[in-house]
């Protein structure tokens, strides 16, 4: 068996025991299974390197900037207006609360790139609403945890930042915007939100679901009133990157030159976090935020929340880094190669093999230690690296919420709608099985992708 699957199952296996038998968090497995992979590997004189190369990574900045942006704007509630003006527009038709569902927490899952989190934050709103028109309590926590669980694949969650990472390492040389990589990783997002609203829609037909009282549904007026600034925050967001993906190649090319253009695209990740921030701190209803001292008390709040991220994505950047001064993509792509189970094999194969592992290790560092790995395997079975790369964030971010035993996105959409397990768990699986049947028809070249 070669080495590096030897010492990636250690890994899981450390991982799994300091979680689930200590009952500690993730974040400290990540740090303890680096130095138990050090000590295995024999490479404490590259430590040293490993931090560095870690460090000086842009990508990894630019994770924290976007987890940051999503703490300032889940504080000042600008999302929440968001949430209202949907429920507006759709609660009149039948399950016009779960489709409400679907579409608001993806977006918020984007921004905030935390599955419970956002469950907790948008599920508070949607789950009560949907049991309040016949929605099942199991149905209804499933709706709102498997939505939540899809922004994690949605730009501008940092996971995207992770995927890009993965590419441009494995096609250092390519010409690959900012912009055009996130147009893509939208059009993959696209079918999985059409496959959510497709299997709602039969849901609402099994169970029978009716529209949402008219009591229930706040005026429309009166919502885009209250909340129309909240509606060009993904303008904002995102017109930055649909820019460099249309015009890098003419317009910023012309002005700034080949370089500067490349620099531009790059630094997109960096500055537009702080002004979707800054925007929302403007924005807001609650005036005593934008002082110094509430600014920096929001921070301080969520600073327990944010640095296990910051240090499960600095460890996992670290065990990518040692990973490949051992070599190990280059011995597990032999070990799929050697299997010889081809195109077809590897879209089952690997889609299943990260819904396991990322239900224990995150899935930023899962796709920073071997997305580049899965790439290059899918690139050599014929399949289009790029298209691979915008996959990564679906296969290590979105199954591992939603998939039991371990699915958080699940446990706490539970809590808010007090459904039964048993029923949540079985209703759970029927979401479970077409995510990743889409994710296979995804992989296979079946559906159009916009962008490429």
């Amino acid at each position: 068996m070669p080495p590096a699957l030897i010492y990636l199952g250690v890994m899981l296996v450390v991982i799994c025991l300091w979680f689930l038998l200590f009952k500690r968090p993730i974040y400290e497995g990540v740090i303890l299974s680096f130095v138990v992979l050090v000590v295995m590997t024999g490479t404490w004189g590259q430590v040293g390197n490993f931090f560095a190369s870690a460090m000086k990574t842009s990508l990894l900045y630019s994770m924290v900037a976007f987890v940051a942006m999503s703490q300032v704007l889940t504080k000042t509630k600008i999302v929440d207006n968001c949430v209202r003006i949907i429920i507006s527009l759709l609660g009149r038709i039948p399950g016009g609360a779960g489709y409400a569902s679907i579409l608001a927490s993806s977006f918020m899952g984007a921004l905030s790139g935390s599955g419970p989190g956002n469950v907790m934050a948008t599920g508070t709103i949607t789950i009560p609403a949907m049991k309040k028109t016949g929605f099942p309590p199991e149905l209804a926590a499933n709706v709102e945890s498997t939505a939540s669980y899809l922004g994690n694949m949605i730009p501008p969650s940092a996971n995207i930042v992770a995927a890009l990472g993965a590419y441009l390492a494995f096609a250092p040389d390519r010409e690959m915007t900012t912009g055009r990589f996130w147009v893509v990783c939208w059009g993959v997002s696209l079918w999985f939100v059409l496959a959510r609203v497709a299997q709602l829609f039969v849901f609402c037909q099994v169970y029978k679901i009716r529209p949402m009282d008219k009591a229930d549904i706040p005026p429309l007026r009166q919502t885009l009133k209250e909340g129309w600034s909240g509606l060009l925050l993904p303008v904002i967001i995102l017109a930055p990157f649909v820019l460099d993906s249309v015009l890098n190649a003419t317009f910023i090319t012309a002005r700034l030159g080949a370089a500067g253009a490349k620099h531009f695209s790059s630094s997109l990740l960096i500055f537009v976090a702080g002004i979707a921030a800054l925007y929302g701190l403007l924005v807001a209803k609650d005036k005593s935020v934008r002082s110094p001292r509430a600014i920096v008390n929001i921070f301080s709040k969520s600073v327990k929340g944010l640095a296990p991220i910051v240090a499960t994505c600095i460890f996992g950047y670290t065990i990518g880094e040692l990973f490949e001064y051992i070599e190990a993509g280059a011995q597990i792509k032999a070990v799929f190669e050697t299997l010889n189970i081809g195109r077809v094999g590897l879209c089952f194969l690997v889609p299943l093999l990260t819904c396991f592992v990322t239900m224990v290790i995150p899935g930023s560092s899962v796709t920073v230690m071997f997305g580049t790995v899965f790439i290059s395997l899918f690139a050599s079975a014929g399949v289009d690296p790029l298209l691979v790369a915008a996959m990564l964030p679906c296969m290590c971010g979105v199954m591992c919420g939603i998939t039991p035993p371990f699915a958080l996105g699940m446990y706490a959409g539970m809590s808010i709608a007090e459904s039964d397990f048993d029923k949540t768990l079985k209703n759970d699986l029927w979401w479970v099985a077409v995510q990743y049947v889409m994710e296979v028809v995804v992989l296979l070249g079946w559906l159009p992708i916009l962008g490429l």
